[in-house]
C-alpha cells in the first residue's frame, strides 16, 4: 500500500482570482502548476488548505463529508492570510464536480478519498513583503487513501512541552503551511530524544493542541477539550467528535486545562485521551513525557470510550449509522 497521501487523481479542479474575479473553473492535469518564481506564496508564505474526505456506502453511492464547515474554515483561513476572498458557492461544486469525475476510484471502507482544497497568492512581487497578493490560485486535489493506521491503532506517545508553541498566537485559527514547518523543528527533536510520536504544545502550562491535531481527554463520561479561541486550530474532527459524544449523553467541557490537571487525571485508571482530525480519526494516546518522566495515561492501551466514539464517527461516514445531523453531501452519479 502506497503512504497515505502520496497518490493522486491524474486531474484536478483549478480556478484562478485575476483582475478582482474568479475565472471559470477547470480541470487540469494535476502533476504541476505554473508558478512564476516571485510568487507571494514562494516568499510571504500566503497558502492555506483543507483536508475533507468521500466515502464510498454500500450502496455505491459516494458522500463527502463535513464539506460545509471546512469550506467555511477555508474561507476564514483565506481572510486571515489576506488572500482574495473566495467563492464558497464555486470551491463546492469544484470539489463535488472532482469527486464525481473519480467516483469510481474512491476506496471501500476504511478507505477514503482525501480531498485536499488549496489556496496560493501568486502575484509575482518580492517587494510584498508587508501586503497581500492581488492574485491567487485555488485548486482541489484528490488522493486515495486506506487507513491511516495500516499497521493498527497503537497508542501514541505525546512529550507536553510548556516551552513552546505550535505557531504563532494570531496564526492558530489559520491552516497554513507555515504552522506545520515552525511545529516540526520540536516534534523531530522529541522524536529523536525521547522517541515522542507527538508533541502536545502546552505554554506556559497551558494544553491546546499537537502539531497535526487536536487534543481530547476523556475522565469517564466527561469528555474536556480547551475551548476555542484564536491560537490553535478549529478542527473539524473535533467538533463532530464533541457533538458524538453530546449524542451518547456524555458530558463535554470545553475549557482550559493545565499540564498539573492533565497529569493528574492521566493517572486514574479510566482516564483516556486522545487526538482528532481527518487523517487520524480519533487515535489514542497511551502515555504522556514531562520533566523526563513518563506517565501511562489510564491503563496505557486504547481506552472503551475512544474507540466508541471512533467507531461511532466512522459508521456515519461509512452509511452504516444514520446521519441526523446532515453532515454527508451524496455525489450525483
Amino acid at each position: 500500500m502506497a503512504v497515505f497521501g502520496t497518490v493522486f487523481m491524474p486531474q484536478m479542479a483549478l480556478a484562478t482570482f485575476v483582475n478582482d474575479e474568479w475565472t471559470d473553473t477547470e480541470f487540469v492535469s494535476a502533476d504541476s502548476i505554473q508558478l512564476h518564481p516571485g510568487a507571494h506564496v514562494l516568499h510571504y508564505s500566503s497558502t492555506c488548505f483543507e483536508g475533507l474526505k468521500a466515502f464510498k456506502h454500500e450502496d455505491g453511492n459516494i458522500n463527502i463529508f463535513r464539506m460545509d464547515k471546512n469550506i467555511e474554515r477555508f474561507a476564514q483561513s483565506s481572510r486571515l492570510l489576506n488572500l482574495p476572498e473566495i467563492d464558497k458557492a464555486q470551491v463546492e461544486k469544484m470539489i463535488i464536480d472532482i469527486v464525481a469525475k473519480y467516483a469510481s476510484e474512491v476506496p471501500e471502507p476504511p478507505g477514503s478519498m482525501y480531498i485536499r482544497p488549496t489556496h496560493i497568492g501568486t502575484e509575482a512581487s518580492i517587494g510584498k513583503a508587508a501586503a497581500p497578493s492581488a492574485s491567487s490560485m485555488l485548486y482541489v486535489l484528490l488522493s486515495p487513501v486506506g487507513d491511516y493506521f495500516a499497521g493498527g491503532l497503537k497508542p501514541l506517545r505525546l512529550l507536553l512541552d510548556e516551552t513552546g508553541m505550535r505557531c504563532a498566537p494570531h496564526m492558530g485559527m489559520v491552516k497554513s503551511g507555515g504552522n506545520y514547518a515552525s511545529a516540526l523543528p520540536p516534534i523531530l527533536k522529541a522524536r529523536s530524544e525521547v522517541q515522542a510520536d507527538q508533541i502536545l504544545f502546552c505554554p506556559n502550562g497551558d494544553v491546546q493542541e499537537t502539531g497535526a491535531a487536536n487534543f481530547l481527554l476523556i475522565d469517564g463520561d466527561e469528555i474536556i477539550t480547551k475551548g476555542l479561541d484564536s491560537s490553535f486550530l478549529h478542527g473539524v474532527t473535533r467538533a463532530t467528535i464533541l457533538q458524538i459524544a453530546e449524542d451518547h449523553g456524555m458530558k463535554v467541557s470545553e475549557r482550559d486545562i493545565t499540564v498539573e490537571e492533565l497529569l493528574e487525571r492521566s493517572a486514574k485508571p479510566n482516564t483516556e485521551a486522545a487526538l482528532s482530525g481527518t487523517a487520524a480519526v480519533l487515535t489514542p494516546v497511551g502515555t504522556f513525557i514531562h520533566n523526563d518522566k513518563e506517565y501511562q495515561v489510564g491503563n496505557g492501551e486504547a481506552g472503551p470510550v475512544t474507540m466508541k466514539l471512533r467507531q461511532a464517527l466512522n459508521d456515519i461516514q461509512w452509511g452504516k449509522a444514520e446521519d441526523t445531523h446532515n453532515w454527508l453531501v451524496k455525489v450525483p452519479n
